[in-house]
């Protein structure tokens, strides 16, 4: 029999061989042949998978979108529409985008108090020209406590 050993993919793969055998587990590398000896034995295109897997998670990609996204990989033909890895990326980039645009704006206000010179949130927030919109809430709880 051939094949690389656990070791041999963890390392070509830049894994460790809890991560290999975890993503074993998951399902999302088929289970390799054993050797006489017992010992598992991966055919080259496991070190593959796992670049991919990795780099999918760089991505954004969660385990589960990865797993599905190889499942559907196995199984082209009769697959849902929504399935392929074309319609997943669309749907990550809006997600993707979503997440940037929060970000931006939470940046924008991280600028304006540095910009103010804000040291202090509990006084900040009590400033009306405080840039962070805990000033807001802070004056809503204050009215609604004094009521």
């Amino acid at each position: 029999m051939t094949g690389l050993r656990s070791s041999q993919v963890a390392a070509a793969a830049g894994v460790n061989l809890q991560t290999l055998r975890y993503y074993e587990r998951r399902g999302l590398l088929t289970e390799p042949d054993r050797s006489l000896g017992g010992h598992r034995l991966y055919p080259a295109e496991a070190v593959t998978v796992l670049r991919v897997i990795k780099a999918a998670q760089r991505l954004g990609f969660t385990l589960a979108e990865v797993a599905d996204l190889l499942d559907a990989g196995r199984h082209r033909h009769g697959r849902r529409p929504d399935a392929g890895l074309r319609e997943r990326a669309h749907a990550k980039l809006a997600e993707v985008e979503a997440k940037i645009a929060d970000l931006q704006v939470i940046a924008g206000t991280l600028r304006a108090a540095v910009d103010a010179g804000c040291d202090d949130l509990v006084a900040c927030a009590g400033e009306p020209s405080c840039p962070i919109p805990f000033a807001t809430i802070a004056h809503e709880t204050v009215d609604a406590g004094s009521g």
